[in-house]
């Protein structure tokens, strides 16, 4: 199911050099109170941590990429988690021989220089994350 949402504000930003990306963002959206929204970004990191889904097992598995890296694209959303701001971000990251990684952004990503771009939206009724049965992912209820 959709729901209707509207673009409220845009906002447009610079992360600190050392944050961890995944933790700042979350600090963001709460200290601006974004409880609804898209964010997108671009930079460098100096290390990554990336997840990925095992559908299998229902558990996240994880790599840690000790490299430089760019990141070529950074793109998620914000909603609610246990009711605060809860960022949900998947990214695409290129190392120097031209090599591409992806996944969830996990914690442990290391900020080099990373420029922000949120979009917060406006919607009748919040999108809290709950534990869905079928996927054994915490996601908006199917309303």
């Amino acid at each position: 199911m959709l729901r209707e949402v509207t673009a409220s504000r845009r906002l447009m930003g610079r992360l600190p050099q050392g944050a961890d990306l995944l933790e700042a963002l979350n600090e963001l959206c709460a200290r601006e109170n974004i409880t609804a929204g898209e964010v997108k970004a671009i930079g460098a990191l100096t290390k990554a941590a990336l997840g990925f889904y095992n559908q299998n097992s229902r558990e996240y598995e994880y790599v840690t990429l000790d490299q430089h890296l760019e990141i070529v694209s950074l793109l998620g959303d914000v909603s609610l988690k246990d009711g605060q701001p809860f960022v949900h971000a998947h990214v695409a990251l290129g190392d120097g021989q031209g090599r591409l990684w992806g996944g969830h952004l996990a914690p442990g990503s290391e900020v080099f220089a990373c420029e922000v771009m949120l979009t917060v939206y406006e919607t009748p009724e919040p999108f809290e994350r709950g534990f869905d049965q079928g996927t054994g992912l915490l996601l908006w209820p199917m309303q």
